[in-house]
């Protein structure tokens, strides 16, 4: 019998994106359209990632199956992502999976985008398997779960205010470097000195023990606005554009001191030395090597690389296989919601 074939769409934010998966692993047709359009004003504008979403899902689609030499006809189930996300832009992926399904006769199967950054890795490395600390660090979200199986998750921490990809973007737009702020901070940060200007790590130190909130909660608004003073106070004397490089250098420390710490208490708490990084920080190299020396030799770091790090239908399509399997089909009745709840996510 041969493995199921899934075609998926991911539309969550400003990415337009379609999957075709066979099985587990093997990605057949795999199309990514970034819209470069948000880098004129700093960050995603709603309204154009929901046009450009509908400029370019069917040719998108059409190149994924393309690409695997299938015909729509031809899959045994769609998936789409129907949030968390932008609820325009989740709409257009949700509305075109439903039709597409409709016409073919096939079912379709709601995918939680954050779930669908869990399975990325595993697309990857068949050795990311539960039981594992995940660290899930994108521009829309940060949380660090406890994932005993597949399907099971336990919630040990989420920022308080801006997720970690939201925080480097703003902190990019601070100090007048591009848009998306990851990127341009770490490269702006290879030249510079972290010590030099010492920023807070908020919650660090706060919490002696897993039953207490701050234990694994982050926030990060606190060290925006610490680095807001610092560039304003840097902009007065006139150093600004010569301390660009130590600012960012100091900003993605304070970042990552603060995700590794608290990653590293649940992976004591849960006595388990197996982390998988999702999101797209998960692409920060910076995040990547403090995590792995401080796992050291016993421990194992499972991320995935850059294409799958980023939003993307082949994460979603494996996601989708998963929930396929277990019978979590829908119909016409599926919607996209922007704030739909992480499904088998306990506290």
């Amino acid at each position: 019998m041969s493995e199921p074939l899934v075609l998926a769409i991911e539309t969550s934010c400003d990415e337009t994106s379609a999957a075709v998966l066979r099985g587990e692993r093997e990605l057949l047709g795999h199309v990514i359209f970034t819209q470069d359009i948000h880098t004129l004003y700093g960050g995603v504008v709603p309204e154009l990632a929901s046009r450009a979403h509908l400029r370019t899902v069917d040719d998108v689609v059409a190149g994924a199956l393309r690409e695997a030499g299938v015909g729509l006809e031809d899959v045994d189930v769609v998936g789409v992502t129907a949030g968390p996300g932008l609820i325009g832009a989740l709409l257009v992926g949700v509305a075109w999976g439903k039709a597409a399904a409709w016409a073919a006769g096939k079912p379709v199967v709601g995918v939680h985008h954050m779930e669908g950054h869990l399975f990325a890795t595993h697309l990857e490395h068949p050795g990311a398997e539960p039981p594992f600390v995940a660290l899930l660090v994108s521009g829309g979200h940060t949380m660090l779960l406890w994932v005993p199986a597949w399907g099971e998750y336990k919630l040990l921490g989420a920022t308080r205010d801006d997720a970690a990809g939201e925080a480097f973007d703003k902190a990019a737009k601070i100090l007048g470097l591009p848009y998306p702020g990851g990127p341009s901070i770490q490269r702006a940060a290879a030249e510079g000195d972290p010590t030099r200007h010492p920023l807070p790590r908020p919650l660090l130190n706060r919490g002696e023990r897993p039953g207490d909130r701050e234990y694994y909660d982050m926030s990060f608004s606190g060290l925006k606005n610490a680095l807001r003073l610092l560039v304003r106070g840097l902009e007065g004397d006139g150093r600004l554009a010569d301390e660009v490089p130590h600012v960012a250098a100091s900003f993605q420390a304070a970042v990552v001191d603060v995700l590794v710490a608290k990653t590293m208490r649940g992976v004591r708490e849960m006595r388990c030395p197996r982390v998988v990084l999702g999101g797209g920080v998960a692409n920060s190299r910076a995040l990547r090597e403090a995590l792995a020396h401080r796992l050291g030799e016993k421990g194992q770091l499972y991320a995935p690389s850059p294409r799958l790090s980023t939003d993307n239908a082949a994460m979603i399509a494996r996601a989708a296989l998963f929930r396929w399997r277990r019978g979590e089909v829908g119909g016409l009745e599926l919607n996209a919601r922007a704030d739909l709840p992480f499904p088998g996510l306990t506290r």
